[in-house]
């Protein structure tokens, strides 16, 4: 089964509520889909979102970087699976959310030429799943609000976005936390804060009897001394997430004993390939992990699901909200998202039919 074409496609699709970070704000989602066509009429799907304010992509930078691939992909076999990989891998550096949109479309098409679901294929069963939701950075009231609404749509877990400053963010957080005493929360600051004001909030919170599930990336990326300061000083779980794009940071942040947990995303890291390896590293130091996403749409954060059902043992938690909250899902087929419920299929590949 040889490679014959390989087509992109944008995707623009409205957010139900605008998506508020310390990072960006963002009314739409701006994806590019990647379709492999082969030969046998096979066509695999991958998908990318444009988030230059992490990865450094935009829509135009993975358009060129699928123009530079072609040539080296196109004409060749699927058997060839673990050298097509590595020519994603190697042929280009950094990029990696269109590395992980290519790799997940061979991915694809590898499973569906065996006739197994992705998931499968990766040696996972699970099928079902529960995500949590982003509660947006706002003031405290319209949060209420919106964790509110959450909560009536069934979410058990919310997602909080802080980092404005640790005073107002002290307050989001102990409103939202004595208001909604029966729901589990995590706390993401994206990178706002410095380690001492970490420190100073979680301790403040947790002599009020308030110890969230987690808080992620709280400090810059770069600072694996200032995430280990946090983890020493409270008992908050700490989850590196943009500390953590590849498996060598996971190894470097995790023999530094810097955190608890730690969340693969397949843009972060270029894809399922990486994806498993960082969860197999987190196996042998005892770390669990979340498996996140971008602000992005079915397909990529589909695939991710497919990872979480390999892993299900060592992934176990959710952040997979990005194509809940669209105002309609663009794609046929694939992941079954009814808000907090995930479902994955047992159609072969990814399950997607089309756009």
């Amino acid at each position: 089964m040889k490679i014959v074409e390989i087509k992109t496609q944008r995707l623009k699709v409205p957010l139900k509520t605008p998506f508020k970070t310390a990072l960006r704000t963002v009314t739409h989602l701006e994806d590019l889909v990647v379709m492999i066509y082969t030969d046998s009429d096979l066509i695999g799907y991958g998908e990318g979102a444009s988030t230059a304010v992490i990865t450094g992509e935009t829509l135009v930078s993975m358009e060129g970087a699928v123009e530079y691939f072609k040539p080296l992909l196109v004409g060749r076999d699927i058997e060839e699976f673990n050298d097509l990989l590595s020519t994603i891998e190697h042929a280009m550096i950094h990029n990696s959310t269109i590395k992980s949109a290519l790799e997940m479309a061979l991915y694809d098409l590898r499973s569906q030429a065996l006739k197994l679901p992705l998931y499968k294929m990766l040696g996972g069963s699970k099928t079902t799943f529960k995500t949590d939701i982003t509660i947006s950075l706002n003031d405290v009231d319209t949060m209420v609000a919106d964790a509110q609404k959450a909560v009536d749509l069934g979410y058990d877990i919310l997602k909080l976005k802080v980092g404005e400053s640790i005073v107002k963010d002290y307050d989001r957080i102990y409103t939202i936390a004595k208001t909604f005493k029966d729901t589990t929360l995590r706390i993401d600051a994206n990178q706002a804060w410095s380690a001492k004001e970490s420190v100073q909030l979680l301790l403040r919170l947790e002599s009020q009897g308030i110890v969230t599930e987690l808080i992620e990336q709280p400090v810059k990326a770069h600072d694996f001394r200032g995430m280990r300061y946090i983890k020493e000083r409270t008992i908050t779980p700490l989850l590196a997430d943009e500390s953590v794009f590849s498996a060598k940071d996971a190894i470097t942040l995790l023999e530094m004993d810097a955190c608890d947990l730690i969340n693969i995303k397949l843009a972060k890291c270029g894809g399922i390939f990486h994806a498993l390896k960082i969860a197999d590293i987190a196996e042998l130091y005892g770390v669990k992990c979340m498996i996140g996403c971008m602000l992005e749409g079915a397909i990529s954060v589909g695939g991710a699901v497919h990872v979480a059902s390999a892993k299900s043992n060592i992934i176990t938690l959710l952040d997979l909200d990005g194509a809940s909250l669209l105002q309609y899902n663009p794609i046929q087929g694939g992941t079954l998202f009814n808000e907090s419920d995930i479902t994955l299929n047992s159609s072969y590949g990814l399950g997607v039919l089309g756009i």
